[in-house]
C-alpha cells in the first residue's frame, strides 16, 4: 500500500485512456509530460497511477517521456469504476481566492457539479472556466476520488431555478431562519442529513441573499430552507459547512487494493 500512494496521481480524460486493460498504452498530456519529466525528473520505467471515473484507477509506468510528450502502459487495476452521487453546489460567485477555496472544498466534499450564481449581492460575474477546472482536477488527484466535478457557466438565480428538476431538492442556506415564519427546527436530524443524490445545496454571497431573493426562492415547492447555526457565517465558510452535513450517507469510504 505505501509505494502505491506515494505514486504521482493523474487524472486522464476518457477519450484520452480509450482502452483500460493490462498493457494497454496512451499517450500523455502535455501537462503531465512538463510535471513528470520537468518538475519530479521522472524516467522511462518509473511508475504512476492514472484515473477517471469510466476506467477507474490503474498503475500505470512510463514507456518514453520528453518535454511535452510522453506514452504511459497500464500494468494493473487499482479500483474499478464506482458510482458517483450527484451532490450539486450552487453559489454565488466570489472574489477570487474565496472561489477557488469553494471549488477545492467542494471537490474534497464530493461535489459533482458546480453551479455558479449571479445574485443581487455578488461580488463579480466574470469567471475563467478553464482556470476553475483546473483546480477542480488538481483537487480530485489530490482527494483520491475517480471523478472531476463539471464546472457549469454562470447564470442568474432566477434561470438556476427555471432549470431545477422538480424531483430534487435545493437546500438554500439562509441566515436567521428561526426569525421566520416556520423556522428551521433545532431538534433532530438536520435537513441536510437527509440528502438525496440529485439534491443540490445553494450558498449565497457575501453579505447574504436580499429578501426579494429569500422570497423568490421560498415561492418554490422544491426549496427546502436551511439554517447553518445561530452565527453569521463567510460564504466559503457556509459551503463546507453545509456540504459536510450533506455529504453524511452520500460517499464512500475509498480502499485502494493491493
Amino acid at each position: 500500500m505505501t509505494d502505491i500512494i506515494l505514486l504521482p496521481r493523474l487524472f486522464m480524460a476518457p477519450d484520452a485512456l480509450p482502452v483500460a486493460q493490462p498493457g494497454a498504452t496512451c499517450a500523455m498530456q502535455a501537462d503531465h509530460a512538463r510535471y513528470l519529466g520537468t518538475v519530479l525528473r521522472r524516467q522511462p520505467g518509473d511508475e504512476v497511477r492514472l484515473f477517471n471515473a469510466v476506467a477507474g484507477e490503474w498503475r500505470a509506468s512510463i514507456v518514453h517521456i520528453r518535454k511535452d510528450r510522453g506514452e504511459f502502459r497500464l500494468e494493473r487495476p487499482l479500483r474499478a469504476p464506482s458510482p458517483v452521487p450527484g451532490l450539486k453546489l450552487a453559489f454565488a460567485l466570489l472574489k477570487r481566492d474565496a472561489t477557488d477555496l469553494v471549488l477545492r472544498m467542494g471537490t474534497e466534499l464530493g461535489v459533482s457539479e458546480f453551479l455558479p450564481v449571479m445574485t443581487e449581492r455578488t461580488n463579480t460575474h466574470r469567471i475563467n472556466p478553464q482556470r476553475l477546472c483546473a483546480i477542480a482536477t488538481e483537487a480530485a488527484e489530490q482527494c483520491e476520488r475517480l471523478d472531476v466535478p463539471h464546472v457549469a457557466q454562470p447564470q442568474s438565480l432566477a434561470a438556476l431555478l427555471g432549470g431545477w428538476p422538480q424531483t430534487s431538492r435545493l437546500f438554500t442556506a439562509m441566515e436567521r431562519m428561526d426569525m421566520r415564519e416556520g423556522g428551521a427546527d433545532r431538534t433532530g436530524l438536520h435537513p441536510l442529513r437527509d440528502a438525496q443524490p440529485g439534491d443540490g445545496l445553494l450558498v449565497g454571497p457575501e453579505g447574504g441573499l436580499s429578501e426579494a431573493e429569500c422570497q423568490l426562492l421560498l415561492n418554490r415547492p422544491f426549496v427546502v430552507p436551511v439554517s447553518l447555526g445561530p452565527l453569521i457565517l463567510r460564504a466559503d465558510t457556509a459551503v463546507a459547512a453545509g456540504l459536510a452535513l450533506m455529504g453524511d450517507g452520500l460517499r464512500s469510504g475509498i480502499v485502494l487494493s493491493q
